[in-house]
């Protein structure tokens, strides 16, 4: 795959007039290739929040465990019976800070995407299985998921046993029972990346008769995937993947941070990639830095999340890509809990009835939801 530097006359500035948001903040206008605005719904967010009074029988340990009694947040999501499901990372207190403690991840469904009903226990959780070496004692964290037009449910997860986070894959028919595939790079170049650092996947969907699902993209399954730049990675099979490398065998970048922007820090992918009239549409999580080089709009080290459209034929070409964030925290909520610097992550995106249902974490400790309307844009 051919990939080519990003320069400056790839990038489509947003128009200078604003709009106002449903919290009444003034915002910039989107270009027509971004998805936007995503409005939070008055009354409704967070959606979710921790529940110390759910407890189950922890396989690792055989002891009944809190298992998300400390926090909830980063959520992916799917749809399924015309029903939306969140598959959300919960945390117990089985330590102190971010990364410390145990992760798994809970389900929770709705008719109208907002009013969630919970499992009472996790779904997808470390056990004495094939993955328990990469999974414990850290867990299983943050989740993307996306299906295929036959109804298999792939979903792209951090795996964590507290010293190399690996990308791992899982598939499901129903999304409440999963088969764990191990991490996503092991065989890739001869396992040349299977010790490699990595998370944070979107699958490339396309919108097909108003369902939302993978989609190939030359011949491939592709994903972008990244948290310190933005990788390309190809499969098959959707299990196997194998990242894109440049001449001298690293892997090659094609969204890389920048100085003085809201992203100055990291650019971690974020919710499945879509197809679009207009290219390849990509929503990324964006962090400030807190030094020298960060963006002085934004509070430090700040996650907010951004747009990148890529070209569809040359996918590794940005043609276009925001300069600002286009959602960024703004609710008590998203700027307290286990990160007060602010954080709105956004890792799940589903088209339900016509409308874009955004949903994301809100400083590591909730999980909220906004709402894009493509009907009522113009």
């Amino acid at each position: 795959m051919k990939i080519q530097l990003m320069s400056i006359k790839h990038f489509l500035i947003a128009a200078a007039c604003t709009v106002m948001a449903a919290d009444g903040r003034a915002q910039d206008a989107l270009p027509n290739w971004a998805f936007g605005p995503f409005i939070r719904p008055a009354g409704v967010n967070p959606i979710l929040a921790p529940d110390s009074t759910k407890t189950f029988t922890d396989p690792m340990t055989g002891k009944q465990v809190a298992w998300e009694a400390n926090d909830v947040f980063n959520p992916a999501a799917a749809i399924k019976d015309k029903k939306v499901y969140v598959l959300y990372r919960s945390e117990d207190r089985s330590g102190k800070g971010i990364g410390q403690r145990t992760s798994r991840l809970g389900l929770a469904e709705s008719k109208d995407g907002i009013t969630m009903k919970r499992q009472a226990t996790p779904v997808f959780y470390p056990g004495n299985d094939s993955q328990k070496e990469f999974e414990w004692p850290g867990g299983c964290e943050d989740p993307r998921i996306a299906v295929t037009e036959d109804g298999t449910y792939v979903m792209l997860y951090t795996q964590w046993n507290k010293k190399v986070p690996r990308l791992g894959v899982a598939t499901s028919r129903d999304l409440k029972n999963w088969t764990k595939h191990g991490p996503a790079f092991y065989k890739a170049y001869d396992g040349k990346f299977k010790d490699l650092a990595s998370k944070s996947a979107s699958i490339v969907t396309k919108v097909v008769n108003g369902r939302q699902v993978i989609a190939k993209v030359n011949g491939k399954y592709m994903m972008y995937w990244g948290e310190r730049f933005i990788n390309i990675a190809t499969s098959d099979d959707l299990v196997n993947w194998q990242p894109t490398i440049d001449s001298e065998g690293k892997l090659a970048a094609v969204v890389k941070t920048r100085r003085y922007h809201f992203d100055s820090d990291l650019t971690e992918c974020g919710p499945p990639a879509v197809i679009t009239d207009k290219g390849i549409l990509l929503l990324y999580n964006g962090k400030n830095k807190g030094g020298e080089g960060r963006d002085t709009n934004y509070t430090a080290n700040t996650y907010a999340a951004g747009q990148v459209l890529f070209d569809l034929q040359d996918p590794s070409k940005v043609i276009a890509r925001l300069d600002k964030p286009f959602f960024q925290p703004s609710a008590p909520f998203e700027k307290s809990g286990q990160y007060p610097a602010g954080t709105v992550f956004v890792e799940g995106l589903v088209l339900h009835k016509n409308k874009w249902f955004l949903y994301y974490g809100c400083a590591d400790s909730r999980v909220a939801v906004a709402v894009y309307d493509p009907a009522r844009r113009n």
